[in-house]
């Protein structure tokens, strides 16, 4: 039975304790990938002195934001081959090699020297590492989210949610290591190796997270195919769902840019164009975070119970309204950055803790996993791996501080937009899965 037909035909129940396990086990990967993916915004101009030593220090920058944007360009790639492998051979072994192979990653960052010692060889051996995190991580969330729907299918929208807030803790954790490290140490100390020190310690969060992820057992709905996995998951998705790809990727436009414009850019920008004292941004981080997490479980466990595109739908319409003042605030100083950035994470975590259940709901078990995986890493990559380079142009040529706001609200249009080509899958007829929920919609053909 797939998710569609167990949502429409029966009422939510309560989650056993062993369908909470395998949540949790899979959750893990996805807190070290946002913890990376924040450690890096947070200390980029750290990384770039250390790493593109020019002149012109905003160069400097530029690519050391164009390293994140590589690591993204790879995610699409490892999703569609993570994700292939993951359909065709089952979700556990990928899910323990992407993660072992992060981990790795993330410990030789940390031990990297820098372009004083080993010349040209530190910047492209910093890329190639991204490249690796890049890969792994392409299928890192999209794999938790196939287990935790597979696992969990009559509570699709809460242990998804549950996913996103093992996420947001790990973005938690990488504000509070930075907190600590700017509290700890001068700033002198915080350039020379401060950094390095976050860095190995989400690679010993990686490595406790492997430990216990080794115990994690196979997919309930993967193990009932009874060997009739698909042998060529990307053709059969590509044929067969194309149109679920593009609504998917759709709905996490949202997603992507406002975590790759909030996380990625905002911190840096905070502390080096507008002058903010690094500790305060810290604190705000945090505070942020904790509100969205808050907020995105609320969502994902009311969209068990109701249409969750009408919650897409309010996201996106809110977010949609109020970034723009709202960031205005935040750049002519109009408000506490602490108070601008809980509202926007509070409006964000309608759409956070939604999105989930709604791509597993968009794709059959045979290709749920490269479904997810494909149309999550087109949005990441094209509108997170590149917002902070966006929102630099935009700054640039506007000459307006609250620009980037520009780019979150034409994400949440995406979104928006997207939210009226799919069918809830808790409404949808009992075989109604996949390109079905989308025909009942009118979205034209390929």
């Amino acid at each position: 039975m797939t998710i569609s037909q167990i949502g429409a035909t029966h009422a939510p129940a309560r989650l056993s304790r062993d369908q909470w396990r395998i949540i949790l086990l899979a959750s893990l990967g996805g807190s070290l990938e946002f913890y990376d993916f924040i450690i890096y915004g947070i200390f980029v101009q750290y990384i770039s002195a250390q790493f593109f030593p020019v002149n012109d220090p905003y160069v400097s920058l530029i690519l050391s934001f164009s390293v994140l944007a590589l690591g993204f360009l790879a995610r699409p790639f490892g999703g569609a081959l993570l994700g292939t492998l993951g359909d065709r051979y089952g979700r556990r072994p990928v899910f323990i090699a992407s993660l072992g192979l992060t981990t790795l990653a993330t410990i030789a960052i940390g031990l990297l020297p820098g372009y004083e010692r080993w010349g040209l060889a530190a910047p492209l051996l910093l890329v190639a590492f991204r490249l690796v995190q890049g890969i792994c991580l392409g299928g890192e969330l999209p794999g938790a989210v196939t287990y935790a729907v597979e696992a969990a299918p009559r509570r699709a929208g809460l242990a998804c949610g549950f996913i996103i807030f093992c996420v947001n803790v790990g973005v938690l954790i990488a504000t509070l290591v930075n907190l600590g490290i700017q509290y700890a140490l001068p700033p002198q100390d915080v350039a020379a190796y401060g950094w390095r020190i976050a860095f190995l310690f989400g690679g010993v969060i990686g490595l406790v997270s492997f430990a216990l992820r080794r115990k994690l057992e196979e997919s309930p709905e993967f193990v009932n195919l009874h060997g009739k996995a698909a042998k060529h998951p990307l053709g059969e998705l590509m044929r067969n769902h194309g149109r679920a790809v593009l609504v998917a990727a759709g709905v996490a436009a949202i997603i992507a840019g406002f975590n790759g414009m909030l996380y990625g850019f905002v911190p840096a920008f905070l502390v080096k164009t507008l002058g903010y004292p690094a500790p305060e941004v810290a604190l705000a981080m945090t505070v942020a975070l904790v509100v969205s997490s808050i907020g995105l479980m609320i969502a994902g466990w009311a969209g068990d119970f109701m249409p969750s595109r009408l919650i897409l739908r309010a996201g996106s319409l809110l977010m949609l309204l109020t970034v723009v003042p709202l960031f205005a605030l935040m750049a002519n100083r109009g408000a506490s950055i602490i108070l601008v950035l809980g509202l926007l994470s509070l409006v964000f975590s309608l759409t956070s803790g939604i999105w989930p259940s709604i791509l597993a709901g968009l794709f059959p078990t045979k290709v749920r996993f490269t479904g997810i995986a494909l149309s999550y890493n087109l949005s990441v990559t094209l509108l997170s791996g590149f917002a902070p380079l966006a929102a630099t142009m935009l700054i640039e040529r506007t000459q307006m501080p609250a620009a980037p706001a520009l780019y979150i609200a034409l994400c949440a249009a995406v979104s928006l937009w997207s939210s009226f080509f799919i069918a809830d899958r808790a409404s949808a007829a009992a075989p109604a899965t996949g390109e079905a929920q989308l025909k009942a919609t009118g979205l034209p053909p390929l």
